[in-house]
């Protein structure tokens, strides 16, 4: 007999998906308001694009800490306390008169959203029954995924219509309604536990992180075979080392990446970070070409991303339920061959895009995305027991926006490269090559994605025989 889920529960996730959905949807708004910010706060490309980066790399730290936080603190305490910073972090960008103060509130943010999609994932997990995990996990990519490709839809209509500023006022009436509502139907019990924080941990992590992504800044500023990245990517390495040598011998970790021994696991994770790669990286290349290519403006740019982000929605939920009846095989590898055919439709025709080819080519990417988004993390959570699904959610969660993070420095250093070396009067042909090589590396990535999924199966062949 399949189990009922109650409607506070259902209400619950909607609460937590929604604040996770605002969260992303400023976030990848702000990509096409980065010409009036450098204008209104006389500030480069260089240090305006840290609006985003910043944004994302404190993300990926929060999340981080979050396997820990899940077991020491409950569920609604984290979203009030998600609701509360996310409040404060959009009225401070809305009123922001400089760039420090921007910053300042887009880092709030950072930590609302860092915390508030662990904790949505926490939700499914701890009060929805296994026969409807795909079905409730698909909603929840539903909501968290298509805020990635709204965002330039809608920043770009709101930049170009009334002010970047509308961006955050626009969300500041849903986030109040998100608070009361989460704040009455959240009721997740804390689990039990004495382990203390892993600052040594987060202390090392850190710092290997952001460097590495300052790396492929410099990449983008003064190319790949520049000393200046050599060095990032020196000083990323000595960071590396370091946090590996305290997940050796440290007590406490702040990540548990012993999860990742299982085969399965592992490779779910690498598919996990490559689909995210992929769907940020692609909603930040698509933007650049229309708008320096194509000759686009802001609005038009992002609205282009919209059928596809539409379709994507669609296939959420659709995609739980293959889970649901046919587990992750048939969803995961669907997901991956439509991935392969999207990236690699954009890299054959880039020199002959135009805007129905790109609407036509991104609703591939978008509908595998989504087939194979959620499907992963719920799979993975399958090989652990009750009291280590939160470190899977953690893990996978800090993998997932960290890899946002880097596939917007790898792309746009790529693009930025040839831009550097483009004659006079060539910027628009070799901003068109840079892109091209882009499409060419999603299309490896997705490669790559297809193989953890035939692995991951030779797997549970072997699991199921023994």
């Amino acid at each position: 007999m399949q189990q009922r889920v109650p409607w506070s529960t259902k209400l619950a996730i909607l609460s937590a998906g929604l604040l996770s959905f605002v969260g992303i949807l400023v976030e990848t708004s702000m990509n096409v308001t980065f010409p009036n910010l450098m204008r209104e706060f006389h500030v480069n490309l260089a240090t305006i694009q840290w609006v985003t980066t910043g944004y994302l790399l404190l993300v990926t730290l929060v999340m981080s800490t979050t396997s820990y936080l899940i077991k020491r603190f409950t569920a609604r305490k984290l979203f009030i306390t998600a609701t509360l910073m996310c409040l404060i972090g959009t009225l401070v960008c809305a009123s922001a008169h400089n760039f420090v103060l921007l910053m300042i509130g887009r880092l709030l943010e950072a930590v609302a959203t860092g915390l508030s999609t662990p904790t949505l994932f926490h939700i499914i997990m701890s009060k929805v029954p296994t026969n409807k995990m795909g079905t409730y996990t698909g909603f929840a990519t539903m909501v968290t995924s298509f805020a990635p490709a709204l965002g330039p839809t809608y920043g770009g209509i709101v930049n170009n219509y009334v002010s970047w500023r509308w961006i955050f006022i626009g969300v500041l009436p849903l986030i109040v309604l998100i608070m009361i509502t989460g704040g009455l139907t959240i009721n997740v019990k804390v689990q039990s536990m004495q382990q203390k924080f892993d600052w040594l941990g987060l202390l090392s992590l850190a710092p290997t992180l952001i460097i590495l992504v300052m790396s492929f800044d410099q990449a983008g500023a003064h190319g790949f075979w520049s000393w200046e990245f050599g060095l990032f990517l020196v000083i990323t390495l000595i960071c590396a080392g370091l946090f590996s040598w305290h997940l050796k011998v440290g007590k406490n970790q702040l990540l548990n990446f012993k999860i990742l021994q299982n085969p399965i696991i592992a490779n779910r994770a690498v598919n996990f970070f490559i689909l995210q790669f992929m769907n940020i990286g692609i909603s930040f290349v698509i933007p650049i070409l229309s708008e320096q290519v194509l000759g686009t403006n802001s609005m038009v740019a992002g609205l282009i991303l919209l059928p596809g982000s539409l379709l994507g929605a669609l296939v959420a939920p659709i995609a739980g339920n293959l889970y649901d009846h046919y587990d992750a095989f048939v969803p995961l590898s669907i997901s991956n061959c439509s991935l392969i055919i999207g990236s690699l439709l954009f890299a054959i025709w880039t020199h002959q895009l135009n805007l129905i080819l790109i609407v036509f080519f991104y609703c591939f990417m978008r509908g595998g995305f989504n087939l194979g988004y959620g499907n992963t993390m719920s799979d993975a959570s399958k090989y652990v027991d009750v009291m280590t699904k939160p470190d899977v959610n953690s893990l996978f969660n800090t993998l997932q926006q960290y890899a946002g993070s880097l596939g917007t420095g790898i792309l746009s250093a790529i693009i930025s490269t040839k831009q550097l070396v483009a004659p006079t009067g060539q910027f628009k042909l070799f901003t068109t090559k840079g892109c091209q090589l882009d499409f060419w590396l999603l299309v490896l990535l997705s490669l790559i994605a297809l193989m953890t999924t035939l692995i991951s199966q030779h797997y549970r062949k072997k699991q199921a025989f023994n």
